[in-house]
Formats: structure tokens, C-alpha cells, sequence
């Protein structure tokens, strides 16, 4: 027999019988050696002292013994046989519980395999605390996570193609109109079919930024880095549109705080997506605060606006792809709506954390990320 290709309820029920033959061999060979002489010792004790007497006594000793071994012999014998057919029942039975568990998750496994995501598996209430309920507990964790993924696969497809489709239908039709002739071919109307394919192609690029974000893949390039230079290179690239817009920057950087463990370009990265959220969801006249201060071993960034802000119970999904506090202002303003997500995989990538807060829709919102400071 193959022993490898043999089910978990055979191995199972093999090694009870094998404790069970254990025991009755053992059982038996102790009870075999040591109850003769025992039984012998202890009616020696009752032998008359005299000589007759006493011959008299061994003789029927003798006799006594050889009857005694014989029905010890049918004893164990017999209790050999009752102990092995109970030992058979209750091994079946505690085997089939052990295995019925792993016998669903297997059935479940090969269901998830074949697409059927929201399979799961019951956990019998004897299991709850054993390793077999922690398998099971493991396993629907398991298989919630992969559900999940499937989901936001395809809620990766329907918003991809839904983000495509407004620039490609303008395309078509500006392109359709200036074949049948409708249009003619000025430079304004060039500018805005190259302004909707420049869109394309930061969609396209966010996209793919994305992927690798979400894979774990963004490169990191850790070192010791200056929070206020990191800040100051942000705002310097920026502060002439917000000038252009009439909004009002201002920053609180002190020089003397730690220096964080990230990577300055990617920092810069993510304070130039939190700037430019700001910038354009903060109507004029409106002003834009940026401060950095100490924390608990970290060091905290922060912007804050006067803008459109948003819902409290919407902060958590912020950091969601394609999420839009409103949907139809923020399609106006433009933006592919992932900026934030790659945010949150960059500042968790860095061993940090990012969160964001608003009193309410037209309250202003902040933004707020740590990293790990030195020393």
C-alpha cells in the first residue's frame, strides 16, 4: 500500500489500532507473567506448617495455577476482542470528525478554483478553538481576500474603461467632425484634441504607476532626508499657480526637526499630489497652509485647505482608486482620481501612514501623512 496516496481517515484509523494493539500486547504479556506468580505467593500464605500438609498444599497449588492461567487466558482474550471492537467503533467515529472538516475545505478549494469566490467553509463548533477551526478560520480569511480582489479587478475594468471613454468620445467626434467637414482644422480646435490625448497619456501613466503600487513594486530608494527641504522643493514647483489662481500658500517648516528615512523624490512625489488636490478643489479667494511638526518617532506633514471638502464618513475612501467626494465637480477639475491611492502605497511603502479629515462639503480638508524619523 501507498502509504503517500493513503487518505487522512486510513492513517488515522491505522494508528488508533496500532495504540490499541499496543496496549492489549502490553496488557496482556504483564498480566500473563505477574498474575501466576501473584496468585501463587498469596495462597502459599495459607500452607499448614506441616510437612504433609504442606506437599498436600502444592499439589493443589500446582493445580490451582494451571486452572487460574487458563481462565486469565480466556479473560484477556476476551477482553482483547471487546476492547478492539470499541477501540474500532470510536476510532471511525473521531477519525470522520477530524476529516470532515478538511474534506469541506478541499471541496471549497476546488469551487474557488473554478471562479466560485464566495465559497466558504463552516466551521464545526468542536473546532472552534483547535488547529482544524484555526485551518478553516485561515482559510475563509483566505478566501474573503481573494473575493475581494475579484471585485476590485473588476471594479479596476469598469472604471479604466468608464475614465477612457470620455476623452476617446471626444476624440472620435472632433475627428469625425473635421472629416464630414463639420469642423475645420484651427489651431484652438488641434490644441484641445492635443489636450485631451495628453489626458490619455496621464492616465495611461497613473495606471501604471498603479499596478505598481498595488504589486508592491514602486521602487524606494531610503536614505536620510531634510523635511524642510522636502517641503520647500515641493511648494517651489508649484507656488506660481497658485499664484496664478489667486490662492493664498503658506508653510510651517522648522528647520531644527529630525530628518525622516524616505525617499526624497518620492516624498516630493506625494506632497506635490496633496498640493495639487488643493489647488485645484480650493476656490479663490482661498489659502492653502503646509506644516511639518514632530511626533512620537515620526514626523508628521501636513496640508490643509479651504477647499471643497468632503463628507466625514468619506475619509476612508479617499485613498480608494477612482473614488470621487463628488464626482461631477471633480470630473470638471479634472484629475484620474488614483493620485491618492499611489500616495498611500508610497507613504506605507516608506513605513509610514496617511489619513485625511474635513468638518463637511465646503469646510476646507487636511491631509495628513508620517514618516519614521531618525535617531
Amino acid at each position: 500500500m501507498d502509504w503517500s496516496r493513503t487518505s487522512l481517515t486510513v492513517k488515522l484509523f491505522i494508528s488508533y489500532l496500532l495504540v490499541v494493539a499496543v496496549g492489549s500486547i502490553t496488557l496482556f504479556v504483564a498480566a500473563d507473567f505477574a498474575g501466576p506468580y501473584l496468585f501463587t505467593h498469596a495462597m502459599m500464605a495459607f500452607a499448614t506448617p506441616s510437612p504433609s500438609a504442606r506437599a498436600a498444599t502444592s499439589h493443589l497449588l500446582q493445580q490451582v495455577q494451571q486452572l487460574f492461567t487458563v481462565t486469565m487466558l480466556q479473560t484477556h482474550l476476551l477482553a482483547v476482542a471487546f476492547a478492539t471492537l470499541a477501540a474500532l467503533a470510536v476510532s471511525l467515529f473521531i477519525a470522520r470528525q477530524v476529516v470532515r472538516p478538511l474534506q469541506a475545505m478541499l471541496v471549497a478549494t476546488e469551487r474557488i478554483a473554478a471562479g466560485h469566490y464566495a465559497e466558504r467553509v463552516v466551521v464545526p463548533a468542536a473546532s472552534w478553538g483547535d488547529e482544524i477551526g484555526q485551518l478553516a478560520a485561515s482559510f475563509n480569511a483566505m478566501a474573503a481576500a481573494l473575493e475581494q480582489n475579484e471585485r476590485r479587478r473588476l471594479e479596476l475594468i469598469a472604471d479604466v474603461a468608464h475614465e477612457l471613454r470620455t476623452p476617446i468620445a471626444t476624440l472620435e467626434g472632433y475627428l469625425e467632425g473635421i472629416l464630414d467637414g463639420v469642423f475645420e482644422p484651427s489651431p484652438a480646435l488641434l490644441g484641445q484634441l492635443h489636450d485631451e490625448a495628453g489626458r490619455l497619456h496621464r492616465l495611461v501613466d497613473d495606471l501604471q504607476e498603479l499596478s505598481r503600487a498595488e504589486a508592491r513594486q514602486l521602487s524606494l530608494s531610503l536614505q536620510s532626508v531634510s523635511p524642510a527641504s522636502i517641503v520647500h522643493a515641493s511648494i517651489d514647483r508649484l507656488r506660481p499657480l497658485f499664484a496664478d489662481k489667486g490662492l493664498t500658500l503658506t508653510v510651517t517648516a522648522p528647520p531644527d526637526l529630525p530628518a525622516v528615512r524616505a525617499d526624497s523624490d518620492r516624498v516630493i512625489q506625494v506632497l506635490t499630489n496633496l498640493l495639487t488636490n488643493a489647488l485645484r478643489y480650493t476656490p479663490q479667494p482661498g489659502h492653502v497652509h503646509v506644516s511639518v511638526t514632530r511626533g512620537r518617532g515620526t514626523v508628521e506633514f501636513s496640508v490643509q485647505d479651504s477647499g471643497i471638502g468632503f463628507a466625514p464618513e468619506q475619509a476612508t475612501h479617499l485613498f480608494d482608486r477612482f473614488y470621487r467626494a463628488d464626482r461631477s465637480r471633480a470630473r470638471q477639475l479634472g484629475g484620474s482620481g488614483i493620485g491618492l491611492t499611489i500616495a498611500r502605497a508610497l507613504v506605507e511603502g516608506m513605513g509610514g501612514q496617511i489619513s485625511a479629515a474635513s468638518e463637511g462639503p465646503d469646510k476646507g480638508s487636511t491631509f495628513t501623512f508620517t514618516l519614521p524619523a531618525e535617531g
